[in-house]
């Protein structure tokens, strides 16, 4: 009897133990199988847009976590910056909530959090243009094919991207509805009514608004999208001396935006023939090197002359009574500004905001104990007051108890808050709080009695830190060429290269062939060169000019 027990005791082992090395050897397998879909998803991701991407990843997932935990997204970044830039991007403006993909490719939801920094933007830019006499307006989404037609070479260049509405229903439309991807044909049309004498100039309107421009070219939340959020501008004056003054007016307040807001230097300048908006005498832009080695317009104003103005007639009678032709501009700045900032400033654990335009400057978060009630009650009363007192900043106190202090941290560092404000047991002991920098990491002891002083200090250095940052990248990207073979070498190094140029579309062109590189635009300020041209034509250079791989 005992030797049948102990036969039926060994067997059930046996059976436990096999039945483990199956479980164990399916969980191998299922391993492997996943590091090799994950590998391949990865492989595709590069080849495939972001959403699709996405989406992807998704279907690769439910395997392994599960369909019922599909939708809890990893809260950090998951790739390096300067490893995977795009990746990166991508992962940011996702896990830091600031944009969602839309339905339709290259149109996206612009979530609260980005939302709010543009309302940073637009309040300086609208106050800045309404100081110098600008008034605000609407104008019709919609416009006429044959009012878009009126400027021939502002079709040509605009054609390609212009969506186009021809039914309402089951009912065909006589003549199509562009759908605006600039509003100069459908406002000029009004300015021509409006305008009679000399008296009725300048005018000068702006409008906020959305266009959509259908580009060919694979799309990128906020740097590249088919539909976005901007301001255009569009002008009218009696003589082309008050319009070009305008024209680097407007510049130096975007300029100021860049810079004192996001906290970005930038490039101001003249945009060659060949990359001038479509219609214009001349453009002005302002542009921006990325840590990709990428350069991108950040925004630009335009010399329109009287071209517009002769396809609209927009006269006047001067004070002689004779009839002339306006002298127009038009200029604009998008939501792009804010994928420009995330690139600039963003690091591995997510977004860096600078304080001026961050929708949260300062977060407070408390440090509890759950042993320890008493305690928790009064650091979470200080918590409170000191919100109180910080409220003239932008400051959240984040009292949610189903997270604990490291993942808060992650958090809030994640979405890129300025400075955080810890406060736990020994600091209310010390009567003082723990300041932690997003830019540095750096920690400090801050006295209670010092913390508005000392608030202020913080976020005016942290705002100046990113700035002399940036600042420091953009002076070592540029570097002086003389020849073909010193421009490719720049920029196969993942520089800008400053160049003479003679001006001749041929020789950019070459460049562009040659070295893969666009011109970016002709610094203002610079002195005749007296070098030939980079390209080996031969002929004298006209102007420096910079060139850069560019979005």
């Amino acid at each position: 009897m005992l030797k049948k027990k102990k036969l039926g005791k060994r067997k059930a082992r046996k059976t436990r133990k096999l039945k483990s090395n199956v479980k164990e050897s399916k969980r191998l397998r299922s391993k492997r199988k996943m590091k090799v879909q994950k590998e391949k998803i990865e492989k595709k991701s590069e080849e495939t847009k972001p959403e699709e991407a996405f989406q992807e990843q998704k279907i690769g997932l439910k395997a392994e976590l599960g369909e019922e935990n599909l939708e809890k997204p990893v809260l950090g970044i998951t790739v390096a910056k300067s490893k995977d830039f795009s990746e990166w991007y991508t992962q940011v403006i996702q896990k830091a909530e600031m944009i969602e993909y839309g339905p339709v490719s290259g149109c996206m939801v612009i979530r609260p959090y980005s939302y709010a920094i543009w309302e940073v933007v637009q309040s300086f830019l609208d106050k800045e243009f309404k100081k110098s006499g600008v008034q605000n307006a609407y104008f019709p989404l919609l416009i006429p094919e044959s009012l878009f037609k009126k400027e021939q070479e502002h079709v040509k260049g605009f054609n390609p991207e212009v969506a186009w509405v021809t039914e309402h229903g089951d009912t065909k439309f006589d003549e199509r509805l562009a759908i605006r991807p600039t509003s100069e044909t459908i406002m000029y049309d009004s300015y021509k009514k409006w305008i009679r004498s000399y008296r009725d100039l300048p005018l000068r309107l702006n409008q906020w608004n959305n266009v959509v421009r259908w580009e060919f070219k694979h799309p990128v939340p906020f740097l590249r999208t088919r539909e976005f959020l901007w301001q255009e501008g569009h002008t009218a004056f009696a003589t082309r001396e008050e319009a070009e003054k305008e024209t680097i007016d407007i510049l130096n307040i975007y300029a100021r935006a860049y810079e004192e807001l996001y906290a970005i230097p930038v490039l101001k300048g003249k945009k060659s023939e060949s990359e001038k908006f479509a219609g214009a005498v001349y453009t002005n832009s302002i542009e921006i090197f990325m840590p990709n080695a990428k350069a991108i317009q950040g925004c630009t104003t335009h010399l329109l002359g009287q071209n517009f103005a002769k396809a609209f007639d927009i006269s006047f009678l001067d004070k002689e009574g004779k009839k002339q032709f306006v002298w127009q501009n038009s200029w604009g700045f998008t939501t792009r500004s804010i994928g420009i900032m995330v690139a600039i400033h963003g690091d591995d654990k997510g977004l860096v905001l600078p304080p001026r335009i961050a929708p949260v400057q300062i977060v407070i978060v408390p440090i509890l104990f759950s042993n320890k009630p008493t305690v928790n009650d009064r650091i979470l009363e200080l918590a409170r007051d000191l919100k109180k007192e910080l409220k003239t900043f932008r400051v959240e106190l984040d009292e949610r108890a189903e997270y604990n202090p490291g993942f808060k941290f992650n958090y809030w560092e994640l979405k890129g808050v300025p400075l955080r404000i810890e406060l736990g047991p020994k600091d209310l002991e010390k009567e003082h709080v723990v300041f932690v920098r997003r830019d540095t990491g750096v920690k400090e002891n801050v006295p209670v009695k010092e913390i508005i002083v000392k608030t202020i200090k913080v976020l005016a250095d942290i705002q100046d830190n990113l700035y002399h940052k940036a600042k420091k990248f953009l002076e070592e990207s540029i570097v002086k060429t003389g020849s073909m073979h010193e421009l490719k070498k720049a920029i196969e190094s993942g520089k800008i290269a400053f160049a003479p140029w003679c001006g001749s579309a041929d020789c950019e062109a070459k460049v562009k062939d040659e070295a893969g590189a666009k011109s970016i635009n002709i610094p203002f300020g610079v002195q005749k060169v007296s070098e030939n041209c980079v390209c080996g034509c031969g002929n004298k250079a006209e102007a420096q000019i910079y060139f850069a791989r560019s979005y």
